[in-house]
């Protein structure tokens, strides 16, 4: 069985990189009939934040993809783990990882490294300065046991005594320094590394954790990970996680390695430069249907025109034969083009849904039951032509909540109409309106009866449904004045059309 993984350090909010990583792992397991798991590689500890963990799985979840086993969330918040190759959350394998560097050792792949930092320091300085490449330089690598066993056992006695020179070793990677490293990778077809360029990476870290080679190596072998899809930042590495699997007698699995996601002007996506976390999207009101959909464009395609799809689409038409090996351009003005989209197909009612936490967020309104939900999706639905986003929907029907409008009077103005011709075809307006029935006050009766009126009286459309539409929006653009009077209610257009005849 196929059996992918998708493994995030949890150093901060979830990259929208990552989840194409996460999405294309996810898609090729689903093509295949295959098992998604999550995994949390949690080993450096310094760069790990509070909330990770937690703010992995619910952008996970958010986006809609299903995790078949690792970690996961219950209903109290609580990270939990499903499934029978546990535990998925590294910090928690450390045995494992100290078992298998040993063993590595005994089988002549890795070796005790006792370079202080400062030597090592002093080599890259050097390296540097001579513009060599930058490695180690194999110092430790020929150690005899005899020398190793001495060094140990000094470093313990100095432990023992608290000393400042039980300086602590690691343990490397006795990379093999002839012949070279190919493999078939998913997207770039053939790849081949000299051995000699490859350095001896560390695989143990003084501090006892391992580091991201090693423990990557490990867990995917003893999870039965059947295929590894990475950025391909890692392409490098993979000639060292190749050896870790020559060294145990393993057998590897299939490398895919993804294009860098950039912006416009060919830059890597940074923080620095504007939103690039999976929570900064779902924070603008991004739906994740469109999110998903947008980024499963970034570097595939299905070899014909169409692009909207459902998640269960893109597992069906999934395949790496169609995912380019060049860098994907993140463009926001085609991200908001699926989101306009896709709040333009799904029902208004699960519109309203989605968007009502948004006007809670902006104290637009408070929780609200069935009356109020209906009226909410008339309000709703007089922007969702032209928002590209839930956030940009809500700021757009602002000025049906707001108590008083405020905008200059020469707004109300309509080619060459004067302030006291507007006034007096406004009076007029409200005088017409005010004999409505309750029962007639709706957006197609308003519009045919003050058409007719219009005609009746001999004036234009602009003269009447300009300043009208101004007077109830304060906007110079926003929807058509009928549908706004609607949605506020007889009592209400009529005060501000008031207002603005007294302004």
């Amino acid at each position: 069985m196929v059996r992918t993984r998708f493994a995030p350090s949890p150093t901060g909010l979830l990259h929208v990189g990552s989840l194409r990583t996460a999405l294309f792992t996810y898609l090729f397991a689903k093509k295949q009939n295959g098992k998604f798991l999550l995994r949390i590689e949690d080993t450096d500890k310094e760069r790990s934040v509070e909330g990770g963990v937690e703010n992995i799985i619910t952008s996970i979840k958010w986006a809609g993809l299903t995790v078949d086993e690792g970690v996961d969330l219950n209903q109290g918040r609580q990270i939990i783990e499903r499934g029978d190759f546990g535990p998925y959350i590294q910090s928690a394998r450390l045995a494992l990882y100290k078992k298998y560097v040993q063993e590595l050792i005994q089988k002549d792949g890795g070796y005790y490294c006792f370079c202080s930092q400062e030597r090592l320091d002093e080599l890259r300085k050097n390296q540097v300065v001579n513009k060599q490449p930058s490695g180690y330089d194999g110092h430790c690598r020929n150690l005899s046991s005899k020398e190793i066993q001495a060094r140990l056992e000094s470093l313990e006695k100095f432990k023992s005594l608290k000393s400042p020179k039980s300086q602590q070793y690691v343990i490397r990677l006795k990379m093999p320094k002839k012949g070279s490293t190919t493999w078939n990778d998913l997207v770039r077809r053939e790849v081949t590394f000299e051995n000699n360029l490859v350095d001896d990476q560390v695989l143990m870290k003084s501090d006892g954790f391992p580091t991201y080679h090693f423990a990557v190596v490990i867990d995917d072998h003893l999870m039965q990970v059947t295929h590894v899809i990475r950025g391909e930042e890692w392409i490098s590495s993979t000639p060292k996680h190749l050896a870790l699997y020559n060294f145990f007698g393993w057998t590897p699995p299939t490398f895919g390695h993804l294009s860098l996601l950039v912006n416009e002007k060919k830059q890597k996506l940074s923080k620095r430069q504007g939103d690039v976390s999976v929570e900064d999207f779902k924070k603008k009101g991004y739906l994740p249907e469109a999110l998903v959909n947008f980024i499963a464009f970034l570097g595939w395609n299905p070899g014909d025109q169409r692009e909207l799809f459902t998640l269960s689409e893109l597992a069906k038409e999934f395949d790496f034969n169609q995912v380019s090996k060049a860098a994907a351009v993140f463009n926001l003005e085609k991200l908001n083009w699926y989101n306009k989209q896709y709040l333009m197909n799904l029902p208004l009612e699960e519109v309203t849904r989605r968007a009502t936490p948004f006007f809670v967020a902006e104290r637009l309104i408070k929780e609200i039951g069935d009356k109020e939900f209906n009226w909410l999706m008339q309000v709703i639905d007089l922007e969702r032509g032209r928002a590209s986003t839930l956030a940009e929907l809500v700021e757009g029907v602002k000025f049906i909540f707001a108590k008083t409008l405020i905008f200059e009077p020469e707004l109300l103005l309509w080619k060459n109409s004067t302030i006291e011709q507007t006034k007096i075809i406004l009076k007029n307006l409200v005088e017409f309106l005010e004999n409505f029935g309750s029962g007639e006050w709706g957006e197609e009766y308003l519009e045919n009866a003050t058409r007719t009126w219009m005609q009746a009286k001999k004036l234009t459309v602009g003269e009447v449904l300009w300043p009208m539409r101004v007077a109830l929006s304060g906007q110079k653009n926003s929807p058509g004045p009928f549908q706004i009077a609607a949605v506020l209610g007889k009592e209400k257009t009529l005060e501000r059309l008031r207002l603005a005849i007294k302004n």
